[in-house]
């Protein structure tokens, strides 16, 4: 404890209260963000998806795994890179969708992302779909 740490500790006669103009709110999920379409759930990546993102992306589908029986889509069309943490993230959803009778699938046209499922022998696992089913556009 420095000496002036009693300097900080509110006193009992004093507010408490946060001061508004000082509060910042934590940062959204700039990573990924999830939305129901028809019967699915879609988990929307975006952007660079490797080590230092990964787990921002891991939180949504955990949530979206969770659950018995879910149907996942992650919808990849807006990702800009996406390395082996990433496929690492997918893989430990869709194993964790199938242990609860679910499945987790992958939304995205994007040769790259097919030639490293390919790469990692993952094509079959996950092959992608072109859009989400139902989804007009």
């Amino acid at each position: 404890m420095t000496p002036d740490a009693d300097d900080r500790t509110p006193r009992p006669t004093e507010s408490v209260t946060p001061d508004p103009s000082r509060f910042v709110p934590p940062p959204a999920n700039a990573h990924a963000r999830t939305r129901r379409c028809g019967p699915f759930t879609v988990v929307e990546v975006m952007g660079e998806v490797d080590l230092a993102t990964a787990a921002s992306v891991a939180e949504h589908l955990d949530a979206a795994t969770g659950r018995p029986e879910s149907d996942v889509l992650v919808d990849l069309r807006r990702v800009e890179f996406f390395d082996c943490s990433g496929l690492r993230v997918l893989c430990r959803a869709e194993t964790r969708a199938r242990e609860r009778g679910g499945r987790l699938r992958v939304v995205s046209a994007a040769p790259r992302l097919r030639r490293l499922l390919l790469g990692a022998g993952l094509l079959d696992r996950f092959p992608p779909l072109p859009g989400i089913p139902g989804e007009g556009g």
